[in-house]
């Protein structure tokens, strides 16, 4: 696929290090001189703008934390002055004050760009219709992908999420070819598609979606991919980084992080240590650009890996592999850590099971126990009892092997479980109650 900014894209490895690193010195004495948390933050490590020597002595420099965000509540960590603003996002943080995140002209454009690169990554242009359906408003996810999809020359249809039926008409008579939204809202569409006669794969013109805002896998992405006839991109970015902005490229072989944009590093979640390229750890960014809400080795605690390795599309800059959960989503039962997406990746490689499950985690005295209640798949469907024990058997021994604990299963009708328009929430943890 062509490039959006062939220059930047495609920028030599040793020119991409020469700008990071002055990118990271100009950001780190702006901080230090005129940002008090920032200030204050590196002086309680004892580390000075002047001690960044080289890129590598980013490692020098403390990590950022979501409770920062909270604590700065609303805008405390801010470098810009409201004046410089035009516009706010706000989390939906579950927990305490939420994220403000403000931007400047500059940071919705740079947003833009990154997004404009993705996509065009990915063969979306002039001529391309994109349905987005993330929310909009306070949540970055909308807007993003909107503008993103402007700057390259698609027509943007704003659907946001809900009204399901509407959206698939809509899909069809304005000749929609790409979508953005969660994977678990796409999987709902194309069960509610089925249930109007209509199928995404023969009935409608789609063939790409850019799907994120949740963890997914692989055999998630074949299922979507065989099922609905379309490419699926993963698209990755967190409120507090500006929102959606990096895509993998028409290779799927992991998200491109624009080095000039961001640093990334991947750290040990007990440690801190930098871990090398191809170690799995907790996802770290500097934003280098980001004039609002200044970003230094903000711990994201998704789970990822970086690869360095060249990628055959030629663009030069770093890729993370897929995210395989989050150090805060991490269940530990019966001092085994188990994530959702092992859990997701077990059931799929499962064809008489189908899209949705749901883990609930109790407490049955002093032992955790873990029960995952799964779709039997419309085919595998039946009333005889001696069938369904077998693909019971069948599940609770992949489980078993795959999470290395013991898994309660329990099987549910097609159409039983929860089904999500925004994130999907499929663990339920009842040992705090």
């Amino acid at each position: 696929m062509a490039s959006w900014n062939p220059r930047a894209e495609e920028m030599p490895l040793d020119e991409m290090r020469r700008l990071q690193f002055k990118l990271v010195k100009s950001l780190i004495y702006r901080l230090y001189s005129f940002n008090d948390f920032y200030r204050r933050r590196m002086k309680e490590h004892q580390v000075h703008p002047d001690d960044i020597r080289t890129l590598e002595d980013v490692a020098k420099l403390p990590f950022m934390y979501k409770n920062d965000l909270r604590d700065g509540y609303p805008d405390r960590i801010f470098t810009a002055e409201r004046n410089e603003l035009v516009r706010y996002h706000v989390s939906s943080g579950t927990t305490g004050k939420p994220t403000v995140v403000g931007y400047t002209e500059r940071d919705i454009e740079n947003w833009s760009e990154s997004l404009a690169r993705g996509f065009s990554s990915c063969g979306l242009g002039r001529g391309d219709v994109i349905q987005v359906s993330y929310g909009y408003g306070l949540f970055t996810g909308g807007l993003g992908a909107h503008y993103g999809a402007e700057r390259v020359g698609a027509t943007v249809l704003p659907t946001s999420v809900g009204n399901t039926e509407r959206q698939i008409e809509l899909m069809q008579d304005l000749h929609v070819t790409a979508i953005a939204c969660t994977p678990s809202y796409l999987l709902h569409m194309g069960e509610v598609a089925e249930k109007m006669g209509v199928s995404i794969k023969n009935d409608t013109e789609l063939r790409i979606g850019f799907l994120g805002a949740e963890p997914w896998s692989e055999q998630m992405r074949s299922r979507i991919e065989d099922w609905l006839g379309i490419r699926a991109y993963d698209i990755y970015g967190t409120s507090e980084l500006s929102g959606p902005m990096f895509t993998e490229c028409a290779e799927q072989r992991g998200v491109h992080i624009w080095g000039d944009l961001a640093l990334v590093e991947v750290v040990d979640p007990a440690t801190g240590e930098v871990l090398a390229p191809g170690e799995q750890g907790e996802l770290t960014i500097t934003m280098l650009q980001k004039e609002a809400l200044p970003m230094v080795r903000y711990r994201i605690g998704d789970l990822t890996a970086i690869e360095e390795s060249p990628c055959a599309c030629g663009r030069t800059h770093p890729r993370i592999n897929r995210i395989q959960g989050r150090v805060d989503d991490m269940l530990i039962v019966r001092g085994i850590n188990v994530f959702p997406s092992q859990v997701e990746h077990a059931l799929l490689e499962i064809p008489q099971v189908g899209r949705h499950f749901q883990i609930v985690v109790d407490r049955k005295g002093a032992l955790d126990s873990m029960l995952v209640r799964v779709e039997v798949s419309e085919e595998a469907f039946s009333d005889k009892i001696t069938e369904l024990m077998v693909i019971k058997k069948v599940v609770e021994h992949r489980l078993r092997s795959s999470l290395n604990v013991g898994v309660d299963v329990e099987l549910v009708e097609p159409g039983t479980l929860p089904r999500f328009e925004g994130k999907s929430k499929k663990v339920v943890d009842r040992r705090s109650l």
